[in-house]
């Protein structure tokens, strides 16, 4: 099968073409997580192309996960999330590298992975981890497309740090505020997670191809109201991100 052949219905589209599929196919990203939002997100970049996918992950795969996390099977319990992730992407699309990053979290895998990175997506589930990526990509000027999903409840946050004058995650939360629910307190149900993962992918995609929103934006996704509310996130003078 050829690569034409593959990417057809995607590249029959006016706003892909074979262009963009050439864009897609040049970027790099790193996919930061790779539970239940960086199990869809993953997917569909990889399906969708992305020449280079880094999964950074330090977790194993654990029964729990499994009623969400569609990558992993029971046969994969105790293994690295990273790497199981890695080789059923591959056996997906084989034409594009998927790379296995079995780590935890510092500034030199930020130094290493980030620079020249078309996007990062945090699919984390916590404070502290959020803020030190926002910061990461903040100092390295790569976007950044955050999921978030607890109980039946989704947000989505698009933080153009390639742009001067667009605001961060940190402009949105202070760091001193509450921490959030966990997904092991509150439950998380597994379609939510797979809609904002999907999300996530279709935003970046956006990015990729050169038709990403032109600031920062926020939006809280309530399916069971079936409404989504956004809104831009401009720079807060105050966030030592942008002092």
């Amino acid at each position: 099968m050829t690569d034409a052949a593959r990417y057809a219905r995607q590249i029959v589209m006016p706003a892909i073409g074979e262009a963009g599929q050439r864009l897609i196919g040049d970027s790099r990203v790193v996919i930061i997580g790779l539970g239940g939002l960086g199990n869809p997100a993953a997917t569909y970049l990889a399906g969708a192309g992305v020449g280079t996918l880094e999964l950074v992950d330090h977790d194993a795969v654990a029964l729990s996960n499994l009623h969400r996390q569609f990558l992993f099977r029971d046969t994969d319990l105790g293994r690295p999330k990273a790497e199981v992730a890695t080789e059923r992407l591959t056996d997906y699309n084989p034409d594009i590298d998927v790379r296995a990053h079995v780590t935890r979290l510092d500034e030199s895998v930020f130094d290493a992975l980030l620079p020249g990175a078309a996007a990062v997506l945090d699919c984390t589930d916590n404070f502290p981890t959020r803020f030190a990526i926002n910061a990461a990509c903040a100092r390295h000027r790569v976007p950044l497309i955050l999921g978030a999903a607890i109980g039946v409840q989704g947000q989505l946050g698009i933080f153009r740090h390639d742009l001067p004058s667009a605001g961060c995650y940190r402009c949105l939360f202070d760091e001193t505020g509450e921490a959030a629910e966990a997904c092991e307190d509150a439950g998380v149900l597994g379609p939510v997670v797979g809609m904002i993962g999907a999300w996530q992918a279709f935003e970046t995609l956006r990015l990729l191809i050169e038709d990403g929103e032109a600031g920062s934006r926020w939006l809280h996704f309530a399916p069971e109201t079936r409404t989504i509310r956004a809104h831009e996130i401009p720079p807060d003078p105050a966030c030592p991100i942008h002092a």
